[in-house]
């Protein structure tokens, strides 16, 4: 794959091991060659990187498989997925699934990537229903649009919300950003 076609989110084989695209800027200097500006993480070690790629480098894509597990428990150390269709189960470390633990709950079905054999990333679906934990209780009157209070969600997960919104309430939460969407119907 040529270096122009890199976006955000893809994983390349840079060095030996594996990466993903961060940020990506194309830049075309007055002098000299296009070149891509590009910051990496190391999916192994989740360190970012600077590198440059010309603009007509060839870029190793590796075969990466996508595969649907169903999220099941955590046991505080480890959290096991499930295979749906194998049933077999997969326990990954809290730095494999990164910020998606505040959005884990029992039997939400989830897309594992896998690079020969082994995880190294998660697909969350894009919006999550949630259960409100503990948030200070809405008066009457509380209308006023554009103020909020913070909600301590099932998962642990601290969100802000608006006034009117009570503990035990069901809500629809942006997994890419954590916001409030709305009420869960």
């Amino acid at each position: 794959m040529n270096a122009t076609e890199l976006k955000k989110g893809m994983v390349i084989l840079h060095g030996g091991a594996l990466h993903q695209v961060h940020e990506y800027m194309h830049v075309k200097p007055g002098k000299g060659g296009a070149f891509l500006q590009t910051k990496l993480r190391n999916l192994k070690t989740g360190s970012m990187i600077q590198c440059r790629f010309r603009s007509q480098e060839n870029i190793d894509v590796p075969y990466l498989e996508k595969k649907n597990f169903q999220y099941l428990y955590d046991d505080g150390q480890l959290f096991c997925f499930m295979d749906l269709e194998t049933y077999e189960q997969r326990f990954l470390d809290e730095a494999t699934v990164g910020d998606a633990k505040n959005y884990l709950i029992p039997e939400l079905e989830i897309q594992l990537t896998l690079h020969e054999g082994n995880v190294v990333g998660l697909e969350m679906p894009t919006t999550i229903n949630l259960t409100v934990q503990i948030t200070d209780p809405g008066h009457k009157g509380d209308t006023v649009s554009n103020v909020t209070k913070p909600a301590t969600m099932e998962t642990g997960l601290v969100i802000k919300v608006p006034l009117f919104i009570e503990q035990g309430e069901l809500l629809k939460v942006d997994t890419r950003t954590g916001e409030f969407l709305g009420r869960a119907n």
